[in-house]
C-alpha cells in the first residue's frame, strides 16, 4: 500500500493566479519552522546520532544560530509538497478497486505521473494500458487523474467495460468550462503543453472551438473568428508565471479576451511553486522528487532556477542523486511534485543526512486540508458489497 501524507492537500481558500497564497500571510511571506517534525525528525535524528560528536545529543530543536553548527550543511524542506487531493483520490481509487473487484484492474494511461506509484500499483495487480482496446471486454478500467475525451467513454461502453473515472475534480472543472463556452460559441484558447493527456482530454470536449497555446510564443500566431468572443483556459499543472506571461501576450492582441471563472491552475501546483520561490534564493542546489513525465514536477525545477537556486535536479529516487551535485553545497532545497508519496522525500532526507546535511529547516507557506471523495460508481459498488456482507 502506498503511504500518503498526514495532511490531505488543499487550501482553505483557492490559490490565486497572481502568486499570493492562503496561509502565507499578508505579504506572501513564508512562516519558518526550525524544528522538524514527525518522520523528518526521526530520519535526521537517526543519522545525526551517528555523526554527532561524543556526548552530543539530538533533541529535535535547533536555534537559528545553530542551524548549520554541526556540519555547516542544511536542508530547507518545502511545504506544501507531495500528494495533492486529486492524486490521493486517484491512487485510492485503484487500491479500493483492487480490493473490491480483485486483480487484475486495468488503468488507461498512468493513473498519475509517478514511476514509484505505478510500479507499486502494478505489484498489487493493476495493469496499465494505453487504450481501451487493450482491455478485455467486460473488464474493469479506470481512467487516470488527467481526464479523458468523451470518445474514450464511448469506446468503453462499446466494449462493455466497467469504467471508473478517477479524473481529478479540478480537471473536470476545466472540462465543464470548455463545454460551457463552446455551447455559447466562444473561441477557446487552451494554454497547455501539446500532447499532455490533460490537454488531449480537455480539447476533446470541444475540438472545433479549442486552439492550443503552448507558451507565450504561440500567442502571436493565434487567430479567432470574433475577438470579442474569446476566452482562455489552461492545463492545471503549468507554471503560474509562464501562464501569466502567455495571457498578457494574448491580451495585447485580443484586449477583450475573457478569463476563466476561477483559476484553472490548481491550488496544489500554485502552492508548490510558491514555496519553492520562497526558498530558492537560499539554495545552492534544489532537488525536486518527481518523474520526468510529471508536468508539475518539471515546472518546480524551472521555477527554482528562475527564482535563484544555483542548480536544480529532478529525481525519482534518492539513489539517483549524484554526489557531485552536492560538492561545495551548504544549503540544499528539497520538495516534491504533486504525484509523489512522502516516503520518497523521507528517503532523500536520509540520503542527504548521511552526507552531512543533518539540519532541516521546514518552510511552510500554506496548510492544505481539502480531500475529494472517491468516484461515485466505485462508492456505489463498495456500498453494495458492504450491504451484501451484512
Amino acid at each position: 500500500m502506498l503511504t500518503r501524507p498526514t495532511l490531505r492537500p488543499a487550501p482553505d481558500t483557492p490559490a490565486r493566479l497572481d502568486g499570493r497564497h492562503p496561509g502565507a500571510g499578508p505579504a506572501g511571506r513564508a512562516s519558518r519552522q526550525v524544528r522538524p517534525s514527525g518522520r523528518v525528525r526521526a530520519v535526521v535524528a537517526a543519522v545525526a546520532a551517528r555523526v554527532a560528536p561524543r556526548g552530543d545529543t539530538y533533541d529535535g530543536w535547533v536555534t537559528e544560530a545553530e542551524v548549520t553548527s554541526r556540519t555547516g550543511k542544511r536542508v530547507i524542506l518545502a511545504k506544501p509538497r507531495g500528494y495533492c487531493a486529486g492524486v490521493d483520490r486517484a491512487v485510492q481509487t485503484v487500491e479500493e478497486a483492487l480490493k473490491l473487484y480483485g486483480a487484475p484492474i486495468y488503468v488507461r494511461k498512468q493513473i498519475v505521473h509517478n514511476k514509484h506509484v505505478v510500479q507499486t500499483l502494478e505489484a498489487q495487480g493493476a495493469i496499465f494500458v494505453e487504450e481501451n482496446e487493450e482491455v478485455p471486454e467486460g473488464a474493469t478500467v479506470i481512467f487516470s487523474a488527467h481526464g479523458v475525451a468523451p470518445e474514450v467513454y464511448e469506446q468503453a461502453r462499446s466494449r462493455s467495460l466497467r469504467a471508473i473515472d478517477a479524473t481529478c475534480p479540478l480537471v473536470t472543472k476545466v472540462h465543464q468550462e470548455a463545454k460551457r463556452f463552446a455551447a455559447e460559441d466562444y473561441d477557446i484558447l487552451l494554454i497547455g503543453h501539446e500532447g499532455h493527456e490533460e490537454v488531449i482530454g480537455t480539447s476533446g470536449e470541444a475540438p472545433e472551438h479549442i486552439q492550443l497555446v503552448d507558451g507565450p510564443e504561440d500567442a502571436d500566431t493565434i487567430t479567432v473568428r470574433d475577438p470579442n468572443k474569446v476566452v482562455w483556459l489552461s492545463q492545471t499543472t503549468l507554471s503560474v508565471d509562464e501562464t501569466l506571461e502567455t495571457v498578457a501576450r494574448l491580451k495585447k492582441r485580443l484586449p477583450m479576451l475573457q478569463s476563466p471563472p476561477s483559476d484553472d491552475i490548481c491550488y496544489a501546483t500554485s502552492n508548490r511553486q510558491h514555496v519553492v520561490k520562497e526558498i530558492a534564493p537560499e539554495c545552492d542546489v534544489m532537488i525536486v522528487v518527481g518523474s520526468t513525465n510529471s508536468s508539475n514536477s518539471v515546472r518546480l525545477v524551472e521555477v527554482a532556477l528562475d527564482a535563484g537556486a544555483r542548480a536544480g535536479y529532478l529525481v525519482d529516487f534518492a539513489h539517483e542523486i549524484d554526489d557531485a551535485w552536492l560538492a561545495g553545497a551548504r544549503t540544499v532545497g528539497l520538495t516534491s511534485g504533486a504525484s509523489v508519496p512522502d516516503e520518497l522525500v523521507q528517503e532523500v532526507l536520509a540520503h542527504l543526512a548521511a552526507r552531512g546535511f543533518t539540519d532541516v529547516d521546514e518552510v511552510v507557506t500554506a496548510n492544505e486540508r481539502l480531500t475529494f471523495s472517491l468516484p461515485q460508481e466505485l462508492k456505489r459498488d463498495m456500498k453494495a458489497a458492504a450491504a451484501a456482507r451484512g
